[in-house]
């Protein structure tokens, strides 16, 4: 693998987490809220990575990583009886979201750090192609 390619891999990484981020911000947000207007109340949503084949030519066996698909949760969410609420139904509950914010919170952790990583990774590959230049300068 030539050392450019590691930007390519280290990228493709990068754009994943940052994907799964931005669901688990979305999960975050909508944790708490009831059943909207149509009678469902918001589902979790879940992001799928899969390989990704990064070398057409010189480098066959690089491999990155892209997002598949992200799916919804189909758990059913938490019910609570409030027969006050203005959103509860005929039997006094409430539906809220299925949300659970433990997980949510680790997996903001989880892909927080891999993406930390990977820009470890691509700042690495950036000083050593540096540092190769800085030799054919001596």
């Amino acid at each position: 693998m030539s050392m450019f390619q590691i930007f390519n891999v280290s990228g493709s990484a990068v754009s994943a987490q940052s994907q799964r981020l931005n669901v688990v911000a979305s999960n975050l947000a909508n944790a708490d809220t009831v059943a909207g207007p149509d009678g469902q109340a918001y589902k979790a949503r879940q992001v799928t990575f899969q390989t990704q084949l990064m070398g057409a030519g010189q480098d066959p066996g690089a491999a990155g990583v892209r997002v598949a698909q992200i799916t919804e949760d189909q758990t059913q969410g938490r019910r609570v009886h409030d027969p006050k609420h203005p959103q509860a139904d005929a039997e006094g509950y409430v539906t809220y979201s299925n949300v659970n914010s433990v997980e949510e919170m680790v997996n903001m952790i989880s892909a927080s750090r891999s993406y930390q990583n990977n820009i470890e990774v691509m700042t690495t590959a950036k000083s050593l192609l540096l540092k190769t230049l800085q030799l054919g300068q001596s």
